[in-house]
């Protein structure tokens, strides 16, 4: 029987371990993808307490306590003490067994605190006051976090319109990790909301010192941003989207919509997708002329919970996977770009299981040669970011695609302590290719190669791929 969580954790065969200990524990962390708070790492921010910095916004932590009966209040409430919300988490923990979350929390105690002990009812005070007692240390704030975990690179995810002010404060102070922005476009093409829509491109207007009156003035003042970005060390894009869009459109029709929805007019479902078949396409366009990499993150329904949109707003665990037929319309818009030659250096994240195969081969269809994984299929995402999410897209990505070439891994995370989701990843890994050494599905004459390979992933080929 092996012990819970010990240095071989998750490592079944002794290639392994061989792997990972030795090739992919090693490599430096580049988090090219999460929505960590810019602001708190160029204030180098001392958190106050264990629960702000592991519940304060974690959506996945409130899920589970809802689920095991515990008032809202322990989770998103203000009148709470740290204490009083950390206990009930910790009540909760015992009811989380298979659940990905039981594995991240010790991960996390044990790599940031080196807290070994099982978080529960009995031991929740000693571990709430020794993590306290390490957070008041100025090794355990932000930066210093970021550094423990031999973190070398993060992106964080930036609307067009932000001043990314914290991004050169950090820069020009000369800290070691770099921190870029992300270009994070969705409200430009949130023309669902005439009122809402409206007022994103006044505050467009205004950033950029541009006045906007026409469906080119908007497309001015937002390259303007693009080109803001890019000074200031941008090199990816990311969008999230419920689907995919590839509605045919003429030029005449995108001005026109643009006129009806700035004058407050509500758009028809043809005409919402219409335009932003158009901004996809569009954006694209200015993402290949910066050589950025674009990211799309889809299949997602957001905010189900009116009652509770309403109490507690967005992002607050109300959102599950989605069903679309998006096929279609994903080869099409891919082809639109790939056919003007404007195809930039693409990922592709699904949050439905049911679409993995569809986005391995789909990557398959526009790899041209140019760059290794020019196109590539993103790793397991929000709901698929566990275990079993990781090994399918591995696999998946293994029969379909060549999984030497896989940029790895991202946080997706507003935490400072989910970092050891690239550990969780890199054991899951190391795991399935030594199991397949050891079974005599791999040679170990290469395993040389093999390990390259771990390392690659692991950190390499996101270096290669977006050139940092």
């Amino acid at each position: 029987m092996k012990n819970f969580m010990d240095e071989n954790f998750l490592l079944q065969t002794q290639t392994a371990q061989e792997l990972y200990h030795n090739h992919a524990a090693k490599m430096p962390i580049i988090d090219y993808h999460c929505h960590l708070n810019p602001q708190m790492v160029a204030e180098d921010y001392h958190f106050k307490s264990i629960t702000e910095i592991w519940l304060g916004g974690d959506h996945y932590k409130w899920r589970a306590m809802r689920t095991n009966g515990i008032p809202e209040c322990y989770c998103t409430g203000t009148d709470t003490s740290d204490w009083e919300k950390f206990e009930k988490w910790a009540e909760t923990i015992p009811y989380t067994f298979r659940n990905p979350l039981y594995h991240w929390t010790h991960l996390e105690l044990k790599t940031a605190f080196g807290i070994t002990k099982l978080l529960n009812p009995q031991t929740a005070s000693e571990i709430y006051e020794e993590c306290n007692e390490k957070l008041s240390l100025p090794e355990y704030s932000a930066r210093g976090m970021m550094r423990r975990y031999n973190v070398e690179v993060v992106c964080t995810t930036d609307d067009p319109i932000d001043s990314l002010e914290y991004h050169i404060k950090t820069r020009e102070s000369g800290f070691e990790i770099k921190m870029l922005p992300t270009w994070r476009p969705d409200k430009i093409m949130a023309v669902e909301d005439p009122i809402c829509f409206r007022k994103y491109i006044e505050q467009l207007s205004n950033v950029s010192n541009t006045t906007i009156s026409t469906f080119n003035d908007m497309l001015d003042a937002l390259r303007k941003r693009h080109n803001f970005f890019a000074e200031q060390g941008c090199r990816l894009s990311d969008h999230g989207l419920e689907e995919f869009y590839a509605e045919d459109y003429t030029d005449i029709e995108i001005n026109n919509i643009f006129n009806k929805v700035y004058g407050g007019n509500k758009l028809t479902i043809e005409e919402i997708r219409k335009f932003k078949s158009a901004m996809l396409v569009i954006l694209g366009e200015m993402d290949w002329e910066k050589g950025w990499t674009q990211q799309y993150h889809y299949g997602v329904i957001r905010n189900n919970n009116t009652k509770m949109f309403n109490l507690i707003g967005a992002d607050t665990g109300f959102d599950s996977i989605g069903e679309y037929t998006t096929a279609k319309a994903l080869a099409k818009f891919l082809d639109r770009l790939n056919t003007r030659n404007k195809l930039t250096k693409t990922i592709l994240y699904n949050i439905n299981p049911a679409s993995n195969e569809m986005i391995a081969t789909m990557i398959g269809n526009f790899q041209d040669g140019s760059i290794p994984g020019k196109i590539q299929y993103g790793s397991g995402w929000w709901f698929l970011d566990q275990k079993d999410g990781m090994e399918k897209q591995l696999n998946t990505l293994s029969v379909l695609g060549l999984l030497s070439r896989f940029v790895g891994m991202l946080t997706d995370s507003r935490s400072f302590l989910s970092y050891p989701r690239h550990e969780y990843f890199r054991r899951t890994l190391c795991n399935l290719i030594g199991r397949d050494v050891e079974n005599g599905e791999l040679p170990i004459a290469e395993i040389e190669r093999i390990s390259q390979m771990i390392e690659d992933i692991s950190y390499n080929n996101a270096k290669n791929y977006f050139n940092f």
